[in-house]
């Protein structure tokens, strides 16, 4: 998506060869005409993928995630990463380490709000080494119902994150994929959609 691509050149910084700070967009700043385009693009990859709700997790993943769903005219509802006093009861759990924070999270998320049987678009911010898309991806199927596919809005493609996802049998479908991050240089891989 070359819209994000360009958003990402002007705005990212490349901290590391691990490391890519969006914070002026999408992990902490939101741009909303950004997130707008990009649930219009995933809208269009997945259309004919017989969408019920989407599933993704908090926080940065709520923008994109919202945006689609309400492209797509669909529920969507987001993991949690710590317990709330409002939200104990009948929960499906998954760990997931973050390699950004260094640190295990259990995620969680209500049985009431993703019904066995229904099709799920996961949607998440980045995808490096899978581990927060496959903890969704865990949560949906815990509960009866089907990962239909799984939207990436960054991608780093040098990690293994796609890998485990399509070894799996899930569609996935990044908005931009990284092919190498140096100081201060982003590179993106040529996709032919």
């Amino acid at each position: 998506m070359k819209q994000l691509e360009d958003k990402i050149r002007d705005e990212g910084q490349a901290l590391s060869e691990h490391v890519l700070k969006v914070d002026a967009f999408l992990n902490h700043q939101v741009d909303p005409v950004l997130m707008q385009a990009i649930g219009r693009e995933f809208a269009d990859r997945f259309r004919d993928a017989g969408i019920d709700r989407i599933v993704t997790l908090e926080s940065s993943g709520i923008a994109p995630a919202m945006m689609t769903a309400l492209e797509m005219n669909i529920p969507f509802v987001f993991a949690r990463k710590r317990k709330s006093l409002t939200l104990q009861d009948d929960l499906v759990e998954a760990d997931v380490y973050s390699f950004t924070k260094q640190e295990t999270n259990r995620i969680s998320l209500s049985r009431r709000f993703v019904q066995p049987g229904e099709r799920v678009l996961v949607i998440d911010d980045f995808l490096a080494n899978g581990e927060a898309a496959l903890g969704l991806t865990q949560l949906v199927e815990s509960v009866g119902a089907v990962v239909a596919g799984v939207g990436i809005v960054i991608e780093k493609s040098f990690q293994p994150g796609r890998d485990k996802l399509l070894e799996r049998g899930y569609q996935v479908e990044s908005l931009a994929r990284i092919a190498k991050l140096e100081a201060g240089e982003i590179s993106f891989m040529e996709v032919v959609r």
